[in-house]
Parts: C-alpha cells; structure tokens; sequence
C-alpha cells in the first residue's frame, strides 16, 4: 500500500522509479493479486497514469485490462477502471488542439492500439456484453470504448460486430437508455457504426431506429433543438443515403408524413441560432436523399406523390418565398424544391401556381429567375435557381410551351415581367455569367420537344430605334461573331460555350431550325473560321463546340437550300478544315476536365463562377451526336449514296411491312368478325335443326293418325251390308269381340272368387275373435298369413281396374268411329247400340270394382285390428315371461335354503345322538327310539307338503 501511496501522490521516500518501472509494477500486482481491492487499486492507478504514459501502458497493460474485463465481472468499480483506461488508450485526444505532426502520431497510436484489441475478436464480443450492464460507470466507458474502436478501425469492428449475435440490438438499446449522457454517445457510436456498410444499415433501420430518432427529434425541439437532433438527423442521413430498402421501409413506413412538421416557419425569421441552421440544413439533405436524381425513377416518384400529398412540398415553398431566411438555408430549400418536383407533373405543375407574396403578386418561377440573372446574389444560389428551374422543365412538355410562350409576339404582356424576358434580358446582358445561365435555361425549355424549337423560330427581337428586328437565332449568331468586343478573356470563352450550347441544343433534330441557321450567309464562314484557327488553350472548347453545332448542320440537313447541302458541307469542312482536323476539334469537348465533371450529377456543382461551363443534359446530347457526326462527316458521296439508297430501300420495306401488317390486322378483324358470325348461325342451326325434328315427329304422328283412319274407313265402307252380329265396331273384328266377352266373364268370375275368399275371411276374423288370443306366436302366423291374402287381393284389384281402362280406352275409340260414320244412318244406330252395351257392361265392372275395393278396405280394417290385438298379445306374454323368470328365480333361491336347512338338521341329529349317548353313558334314562322315528316321520311328511306347494 506505501507503493500505491507514492504512485498516487504520497511524499517519495528514496529515489523515484521511472513512469515504465511503475507501470510494469502495476501490472504485476493487477496479474499476481489475490485480494480484489489490491487489484482494483492497481487499475485505478494505470487510469491515472494512462494519458502521460500512453505508450508504455498500452503495450504493457492492454492484456492484463481484457483479463480484468473478463475475470472481475461482478465489481463494477474495477470494470469502469478498466474501461476508461482503455479507452485513454486507444483515444486520440481531441480537447486539445496539437500541432499537425503531434496529431498524426497520435493518430497512428490510436491505429496501432485498436489494432491490438481487436486482434481476438473476442475483445469486442466481450465489450458487446459488458453494454448489457446498466451500471452508469461500467456502461458509459464501453459505450465511447467502442466508438473509439469504431473511428480508429471502422471496417474490422463493424465486421466483428455483425456476426456477434444480437450485437446491433445490444446498441440499438441505447437509445431507450433514460440517462441522456449515454443515449447521446449511443447516438455518436451508431453513427460510426453505420458508416458504408449496407447490412449493418438495414439491421439497425428493422430494429425501430426510424421511430426512435423521429421520436428524439420530436422530444429536442425539432429544428429549435440542440446537438443531439443534429446527431440524430446525421444518423438517419447514415440510414438512407444509398441505400434503396431502407428508403423503401422508410417510405412505406409513413415516416414522410412525419418530417413536415419540421419545416413549419412563422413569420418573423430573423436572429436563427447556428444549430438551428445546422438541423434545418441536415433536414433538407434528409429530403433530398429520399428524391435524390440517383435513386431508382419508381421510389423516387413514390416519395414525390407522399410529399405532395402530406403537404411537406408546400411547406418548402412556404419557407422558399418567406422573408428574413438565412442564405445558405434559402439555397438549400431550393435545391430540395428542385428535386422534389423534378420528373413530376403533379408537383410540376404545383410549383407553376405558387405566387410570391409581392404587390401585385408574381410567379415563384419568374422571382427565382429575377435572381438569377442578378448578378449581385450569391453564386451558389443563382446555381440553385437554374437547377430548380431545369427540374421545372424536365420531361414537362406543358411548362416548356409556356416558357416558350412567354417569349412570342402574340403574348407579350409590356406591363408585366415574363419569364421569357428575364431569359432573354439575360442572354444579351454584359454579365457572363448571366448570358451562360439564361443559355442553359433556355435550352431546357427546348430539350427534346420538337415542337418549341419550331415555335422559338418565331421570336424577333428589337435591337435599337430605327433598325427591322432580328430573330433571336439570329441575334445568337450575332453575339457569337462579335466576341471581340467582350471585356475579359475567361468572360467571352463562358458566353460562347452558353451560346454554343443553346444552338446545338436547338437545331439538333430539327431540320427547319437547320434551315434557318445556315440561311444566314455568315454563320458557316464563322464556324469554319473558328474551327480552323490555332487557338489557345482555353479556346480548344469553343472550337470543339463549333465543330459539334457545324456536324448537326450536315447530319440533320434536310438539303432544302441549294448552297449548303450535305455534300457541299462536306466539300468545304474537307477544303478548308480537313476531316481528320475536324474530328480532333470535335474530340476536345469529351475530353475537358470538367465535362465528365458535369456528366456526374444533374445539379450544377461549381466552386467559381469560371468552371461553369457545362451543362448535364447537354453532355448527355454530345455523347449522342459525337458518333453519327464522325461517321457522317468521314463517309464519301458514294458511301452517302449507299446508305440512302439503303435508307430508302429500308424505308421502302418499312413502308410495305407497315401495309402488310395493316392488312393482317383487318384480315384478323375479318376473321374474328366471321367466327363470331359463324358461331351465331351454328347456334341458329341447332335451334332450326331441333325445330325441324320435332316437326317431323308431328308430321309422322298425323301421317300414323291419317293411315289408320283411311284403314278404318276402308273396312267400315266394306262391312256396311253384314248383319249387326258380324258388323264391325269401330275396326274390331267379330273375334276380338268375343275374346272381350270372354275377358268380362273371366272378370266376373275373379270376383265372385275374391267375394268367397273375403267371406272366409271374414269368417275367419270373426272366429279368431271368438276364441281369443290362444298365443303370440299363432296370432302373428295368422296375421301374416292374412297380409298375403290383402296383397294378392289389391294386385287382383289393379288388374282389374286395368281392365275397366282399357274398356274406357275402347269406348272412346267406338265413340270416335260413330262420329267418322255418322253419315250413314244404319249404322250410325248399330254403334249406338254396341256403345250401350258396353257402357251397362263397363258400369257393372265399374261396380264390382268398387264392391271389391270397399271389401279389400274392410280386409285393411280387420287387419289393423289383428295387428294392435297382435301388439297387446305380445306385450302380455312378455310380461307373463318376465313374471314366469322371476318366479324361477325364487324358487331356485328357496330350494338353496332348503338344502342348507337340511344340512343343519343334520348336524343336530348327530348332535343330538352323541348327546344321548353320554346320557346312557352317564345312566339317564331317555324316549324310545321308535317315538323319535315316528316324531321325524311326521316332520318330514310337512317338509314335502311345503316343497310341493312351492312348486305349484
């Protein structure tokens, strides 16, 4: 302990170690204790000495500090020493401001130390665990430990930390920590954690971290809020930026809808504090990532309508047109205006209604634009302005023609400012910087719509009192040829690649625009000239651009003006400039520094005014042309030839394969129409078939009835002198006559049968009911026994009625042959007569019948009583044979105790016997025998008189 006082700060008592001596000391006694405080003091004391002896406690103690971490778990204290020690470490101190080589000492000890610890990768599993401790002193060291680690040696430890199980949650705990000191370097360590690395992105956006950091954002102030909103803004910035599924979870989590109550300004904006610029600069950032130009076209369109649609666009261009708004907040806002609105016709057309709050109120378009070509307002938001204005216009057909339109006679409004004058008002100023930007505007207006660039052909322009106006490519031309008369060298190269640009942009696939250029007798001398002149080095890009506007005159030359066909063109590059020469000229556009600058990203990104010289959507035309012009100008007449002749033979074939598949589509037409036809008649042909066939089936039955009538006919006409005997009745012969007699006396006798048989049964009832119901069995032999019989009567019965219709049927055709022969009086009354006959005979059937039925009725009756007498008969043998058993069973039951009766009285007469004879041992005198006999005797004569009353 003496040694510990003196490392501590105690009087020295001899001579003093030096600071390794001691520190070799310490880790002894951390390595060699036993005792814990012994141990916990050594620590303390290499936590003191860790910032001056960096060096020599880092190479000594780190080992003997990761034990501690490992074997002391339970002692808070001593893990909180170790932690800090480790982390002065591998710290590289930043209170301090050492000079540039101190510090990059310290940077590479900071290096070489996290090099060391996460050499086991189970140092910083171990740190990950120890987080797990809510212990203030144990978990705030680990937490700035491992953002140490993290700066130092961020791809290694994000590694080591992603394939650690549960390691992002464990930090994601953090920021539900309710101490604020370590939620906020949880903050700080998530930062450095989720620097460049996707998957780690996605673990911590799916572990709730939107909804945290909204929520911390919410809690701070939002905007008013401190540094930990600009931490949590720098976070989600971490989360979203290049990475599409977490914009995608974001978006479709609805944390856009969240983000508008950010931007809520009032009206007095003046005196904004540092942070609060620094968190509504991050916010806007945050916007623009979800709508970045970079993103895929369908996500950014999706955040674009969510926008729109909770109202945050409109917010934006509330802050846009408020007054008192810092500069680099007002730029900002206009680039993030600039990009939500980019590639949306909804939004697009939003933005064209927005007015500035001015007397009277104008256009935001037209304010924006009356910045821009001032060339007193800062250079980064003129910048801001064009690309909020190229955004307007992109893939915008309807805010092109209205820029377009602002400029032409008819609509010209001399009270008002347009946004076709600024344009214009720029273009021809004495600023370069103006004349580029108006430039560049002005040929957004023209990107790919054929249509204004026609339209722009009309625009005239008064250049001075008393001279015809000019055209305003014509005035282009002129400023381009009167270069000397520009100021400053860098100024005139800037104006002319403006011009340049906004001509190529023009006339490229527009023919008429071609025509109207070369019909100026100066413009192509002007182009040769440049092109072929030796130039410096910052004219290399003019020429390059003169030599592009000269290829779209030849390649979309349409050879209307004589002078300056194709061929010709050629001829006069060939003579005056070479091919090869030319080539080279046109090569030195893609070849400039900041082409491929620009060629990057839409948004004119330029440190001084002087390197603003290209435009993005203009690289992307000089990378179409640059190759169709090289071929075109190096190919000879005859190969031109050719390739017409091709052309024309290619568009020949075009034109024939476009008739052919005219006439393939109105044969497919015709086809279809005449299947849906053919299916129409095919179903009107069924229809028409199965009319046809039940008509047929009616005809055939008319032609069977007309057949028998005629055969009918013919037989009466030939009968009609034969007596009534013979005659026939209605076409039936003398025999069919006879076997129906027959067949009524058959009849008659089967019911004289069935009145016999149903008097026996009756009989047979009655005698039945007379003796009873002798048993159950019987009277259900008899009962069936008479089932049978009412069956065979009731089929005797339908046969029968069967009969009588048949009859009926006969007397209905008699009925009909005495209307066919009612012309002939004789024998109009023999069939009278047969009709009555058989009517009396069919009603004596008739009779019968119904004579039969009642008695087959009263059979049923007769029968259902059998059946309930059969019913009661059962019921009661039943209970007779329930009675018979249980008497049974009683007289078994008696007959058991008989037998153990006897049994006992068998043993009391050999009781008994012993009993006289120890009297007759001992002399006593006892009743004969005989007595004894008769006496049992006369008992057993009773006990078989009881066993037969039992059995009665």
């Amino acid at each position: 302990m003496n040694f510990l006082r003196g490392v501590m700060g105690g009087q020295p008592t001899g001579p003093q170690p030096t600071g390794a001596e001691t520190i070799q000391k310490l880790c002894d006694r951390v390595a060699s204790s036993t005792l814990l405080e012994d141990r916990r003091d050594a620590v303390r004391a290499l936590k003191s000495l860790s910032k001056k002896y960096r060096v020599e406690v880092g190479n000594m103690a780190m080992d003997h500090l990761v034990r501690i971490l490992q074997t002391d778990r339970s002692d808070t204290e001593i893990l909180g020493y170790a932690l800090d020690t480790l982390y002065n470490i591998v710290c590289n101190d930043e209170e301090e401001e050492p000079e540039e080589n101190q510090q990059k000492q310290e940077d590479d000890l900071g290096a070489q130390f996290t090099d060391k610890f996460v050499q086991e990768p189970e140092n910083v599993t171990l740190l990950l665990t120890l987080l797990e401790e809510f212990d203030f002193h144990v978990r705030w060291p680990g937490v700035k430990l491992l953002t140490a680690l993290l700066k130092n040696q961020c791809p290694q430890v994000q590694g080591i930390i992603l394939v650690s199980p549960m390691g992002v949650s464990r930090l994601m705990d953090l920021l539900a920590d309710s101490r604020e000191v370590i939620r906020n370097d949880g903050l700080l360590l998530l930062q450095q954690l989720t620097k460049g690395n996707a998957a780690i992105q996605k673990i911590v956006a799916f572990e709730n971290a939107f909804e945290r950091l909204l929520d911390i954002i919410t809690e701070e102030g939002s905007s008013d809020g401190g540094i930990v909103v600009e931490d949590c803004l720098l976070l989600l910035l971490n989360l979203l930026k290049n990475n599409s599924s977490n914009q995608n979870f974001f978006k479709e989590g609805s944390y856009i809808q969240k983000m508008k109550p950010w931007f809520e300004v009032g009206d007095d904006n003046s005196g904004w504090s540092a942070q609060k610029v620094t968190n509504l600069h991050l916010m806007l950032q945050l916007v623009r990532v979800m709508v970045s130009p970079v993103n895929s076209p369908g996500a950014t369109a999706s955040c674009q309508k969510a926008m729109f649609q909770c109202g945050l666009l409109q917010q934006l261009c509330t802050i846009l047109m408020a007054t008192g708004v810092p500069a680099d907040i007002l730029t900002e806002t206009i680039n993030t205006v600039s990009e939500v609105i980019r590639g949306s016709e909804v939004n697009q057309d939003y933005f064209a209604s927005v007015n500035a709050p001015s007397n009277p109120p104008r256009p935001a378009i037209v304010v924006l634009l009356m910045s821009m070509v001032n060339e007193r307002q800062p250079f980064v938001l003129r910048c801001a302005v064009l690309y909020c204005f190229q955004c307007f216009l992109y893939k915008n057909h309807k805010g092109q023609g209205e820029i377009v339109a602002t400029l032409l006679p008819s609509t010209i409004d001399a009270n008002s400012i347009s946004a076709g004058q600024l344009l214009c008002g720029g273009l021809f100023s004495a600023d370069s910087l103006s004349n580029w930007c108006a430039a560049v505007a002005l040929a957004h207006a023209l990107q790919d719509n054929l249509t204004q660039k026609e339209q722009l052909l009309r625009v005239q322009l008064a250049t001075s009192l008393g001279k015809p106006p000019v055209s305003l490519l014509q005035q282009c031309t002129n400023i381009l040829s009167q270069g000397d008369k520009l100021d400053r060298r860098g100024s005139r190269v800037q104006t002319k690649v403006g011009l340049l640009m906004l001509l190529c942009t023009w006339i490229s696939n527009c023919p008429i625009a071609v025509m109207h250029f070369l019909h100026n007798q100066d413009n192509v001398p002007f182009l040769t000239g440049q092109i072929s002149e030796n130039l410096g080095e910052d004219e290399r890009l003019v020429q390059g651009l003169c030599a592009l506007l000269l290829g779209i005159c030849i390649y979309y030359n349409d050879n209307s003006l004589e002078n300056y066909t194709k061929e010709k063109l050629k001829q006069l590059i060939e003579k005056r400039i070479g091919k090869e020469n030319f080539v080279e000229k046109l090569g030195f556009i893609t070849k400039h520094e900041l082409y491929s600058r620009a060629a990057q990203k839409p948004q004119p990104a330029f440190s001084t005014p002087e390197h603003m010289l290209f435009d993005h959507e203009f690289t992307k035309l000089v990378k179409e042309l640059e190759g169709m012009i090289t071929k075109a100008v190096l190919k000879s007449s005859e190969e031109e030839k050719k390739e017409e002749e091709v052309k024309k033979t290619l568009e020949q074939h075009d034109s024939i394969v476009t008739q052919y598949k005219e006439l393939i589509r109105e044969q497919d037409s015709q086809i279809n129409e005449l299947k849906e036809q053919v299916t129409l008649l095919a179903s009107q042909n069924e229809k028409m078939q199965s009319t046809m066939t039940q008509q047929l089936s009616q005809i055939q039955q008319h032609k069977d009835q007309y057949n028998i009538l005629k055969l009918k006919l013919g037989k009466d006409n030939q009968q009609t002198g034969n007596q009534a005997e013979a005659a026939h009745v209605n076409g039936l012969q003398p025999e069919e006559l006879s076997q129906l007699r027959e067949q009524l006396e058959e009849l008659q006798k089967q019911n004289q049968l069935l009145q016999t048989q149903l008097g026996e049964k009756d009989s047979l009832i009655t005698s039945l009911k007379a003796e009873g119901v002798p048993s159950a069995e019987g009277s259900t032999s008899e009962v069936t026994v008479l089932q049978r019989e009412v069956e065979l009567l009731k089929t005797q019965l339908q046969r029968q009625t069967a009969e009588i219709t048949q009859l009926q049927s006969e007397r209905q055709e008699l009925l009909r042959g005495s209307d066919t022969t009612a012309a002939v009086p004789g024998e109009n009354s023999l069939y009278t007569e047969k009709i009555a006959e058989l009517e009396s005979r069919l009603s004596a059937q008739t009779a019968e019948n119904q004579k039969l039925k009642d008695e087959v009725k009263t059979l049923q009756e007769s029968q259902e009583s059998m059946e309930k007498d059969l019913a009661s008969a059962t019921s009661t043998a039943a209970i007779m044979q329930a009675e018979k058993s249980k008497l049974q069973q009683e007289v078994q039951e008696s007959k058991k105790e008989q037998d153990d009766l006897l049994m006992l009285l068998a043993d009391q007469d050999q009781k008994i016997l012993s009993l006289k004879q120890r009297l007759k041992d001992l002399g006593e005198t006892i009743e004969d025998e005989d007595d004894l006999d008769s006496k049992d005797q006369f008992d057993d004569d009773d006990d078989e008189e009881e066993e037969e009353e039992c059995d009665e």
